[in-house]
């Protein structure tokens, strides 16, 4: 299998998860956090995800998945132990032409879920295509230590820039970003000085429209 690594807005998007459990959980917690609207097909569900329901943030539909539920959804997570029901969804999935992840089952997948590291805006994606997910979350585990908060200001500051830059139809080459990006700005980055790292790249960046 090839896969393209890529990333999809969910923003107020319908996705459906089936199944209740511990894995249908962390898929509807991670989906809500992207901002989608989640529907759960399940006899009973988890605590955590009584408590959403409780909250108004999901909505549930409380029996097992029947042909026919994927109908008007944009995205399916097969989440049950049930290899019989996770391959009645991807059939489905398929004949409407809606992208389905069965968890812990690749023959039932038109995409798979990398591990990911995120901090502010910067999202990093760690993926072995399916080959071993322990070795995913061990690889993923390492550049946590990595990716420290300073790169969720160094993303924050550089949005900002660039918003600036944007604002006044001044485009910069990505030469010149890749400079600027680094020396000064860096250290200020790391010493929390945020407005000044802001100042130091904009005048990197002026100055390398001039040069």
């Amino acid at each position: 299998m090839g896969y393209y690594p890529i990333f999809i807005e969910l923003t107020e998007r319908r996705c459906i998860v089936i199944g209740g459990g511990a894995v249908a959980e962390r898929k509807v917690e991670e989906l809500l956090a992207v901002g989608a609207h989640v529907t759960v097909i399940s006899p009973t569900i988890a605590e955590g995800l009584r408590d959403l329901l409780a909250q108004g943030s999901i909505r549930h539909v409380e029996r097992a998945y029947e042909w026919g539920d994927l109908v008007d959804c944009e995205l399916v997570f097969a989440a049950t132990d049930d290899p019989e029901i996770n391959a009645a969804a991807f059939r489905e999935a398929r004949s409407r032409r809606i992208w389905i992840n069965s968890a812990d089952d690749p023959a039932h997948c038109d995409f798979i879920l990398p591990g990911v590291i995120r901090r502010g805006d910067l999202a990093v994606a760690v993926s072995t295509g399916g080959a071993s997910p322990a070795a995913t979350r061990a690889i993923r585990e390492e550049l946590e230590d990595y990716f420290t908060a300073d790169y969720a200001r160094f993303v924050q500051v550089a949005g900002e820039a660039r918003r600036q830059l944007r604002e006044k139809s001044v485009s910069v080459s990505g030469v010149v970003w890749n400079k600027a990006l680094k020396g000064d700005f860096r250290r200020l980055i790391r010493e929390g000085r945020g407005e000044e790292a802001k100042k130091v790249l904009l005048e990197a960046l002026e100055a390398g429209l001039c040069a």
